[in-house]
């Protein structure tokens, strides 16, 4: 019988090379979108999709949408990937912020609980929740203290706690991921990884002369998004239901991803950076570095992308586009 999943969030960078594995492994797709006055702009990640998954407009913020949609579907799976994804806006837009990421999780775990229970839930938390806290050899694991620095930070800490209450207390197969960093040639350009990349093309190719950037010695853990869903259906799909760091378990400063993005078309960084104080946070995570040893040893999962590779992949991408 073919396996049904649900994905909030479907249109973003994860939901659309999410959608992609499962399908590979022949699973029915469903996807959550929240309608947009400009249609194009909302599904641009789906096009090459558009026959193959099935959306439904809806809102975490809306019960009676979500209600609607998990009745229909009856998924077998739910993976929660919705939310306002950017950190540092996340200080302009704190109330929105909370709601999304925080009470739409509780709004999807109710109405999970009440339609199917016998689903598997999977929760898209972040490595955000850390904060500034790491443990005395540099590296982030589950026994971390979690103590965030940005109103994201928060409420994915909540909408985590909220997923293991859920499991604990009504026995629902739901569990987190709590992945790092994850890039592609489809992360929003208005992401330090793609808008480096960006702006480094259109410098070489003669269309801007500068870059604007905040803080260039904050430290992340960076890894591909198509590792880090295949890591998604490892999680939801283990036979308990636990909580999983995902990532490379190497860190890069925001000034050696820029070296290395210029360098590999023969620029020097130096010569094209602007530091920008509208780019800095209030508060500042200063870095990031998971530890990704539990889940290789008992999911057997691995990333196949290297840092360098997942570069090359997002250069080659804007080069084509410009000369396209």
């Amino acid at each position: 019988m073919t396996k049904k999943a649900l994905i909030t969030g479907i249109s973003g960078q994860d939901g659309s090379y999410l959608s992609e594995h499962l399908l590979s492994l022949g699973y029915e797709v469903h996807g959550i979108i929240r309608r947009h006055s400009v249609a194009e702009n909302q599904n641009y990640r789906l096009h090459h999709l558009s026959n193959k998954v099935q959306t439904h407009y809806g809102d975490l913020l809306d019960v009676p949408s979500l209600m609607n949609i998990l009745t229909k579907v009856k998924p077998d799976e739910i993976y929660n990937l919705g939310a306002m994804s950017h950190v540092r806006i996340s200080f302009d837009i704190p109330s929105f912020t909370i709601q999304t990421n925080a009470l739409g999780v509780l709004n999807l775990l109710e109405v999970y609980r009440t339609v199917c229970p016998e689903a598997k839930f999977y929760q898209a938390s972040s490595s955000e929740m850390f904060g500034n806290s790491v443990d005395d050899d540099g590296v982030q694991r589950l026994t971390t203290p979690m103590k965030p620095v940005s109103p994201y930070g928060c409420a994915k800490l909540l909408a985590f706690n909220l997923v293991r209450h859920y499991r604990h207390a009504y026995g629902l197969h739901a569990c987190n991921g709590i992945l790092f960093n994850h890039e592609s040639p489809r992360r929003g350009s208005n992401f330090v990884t793609n808008k480096v990349v960006k702006t480094a093309v259109q410098i070489k190719l003669g269309l801007v002369d500068k870059l604007e950037l905040g803080n260039l010695d904050s430290y992340r853990d960076w890894g591909h998004s198509k590792d880090y869903v295949r890591a998604m259906h490892m999680i939801v799909n283990h036979h308990e239901a636990d909580e999983f760091i995902i990532a490379t378990g190497e860190t890069h400063s925001v000034r050696n991803l820029c070296e290395t993005v210029f360098e590999k078309l023969d620029l020097n960084y130096e010569d094209y950076i602007v530091q920008n104080s509208k780019y800095m946070r209030p508060e500042e995570l200063k870095y990031l570095k998971g530890d990704p040893l539990r889940a290789k040893k008992i999911l057997g999962w691995s990333p196949e992308y290297s840092f360098e590779t997942m570069l090359d992949e997002m250069i080659e991408k804007w080069i084509k586009y410009y000369n396209g």
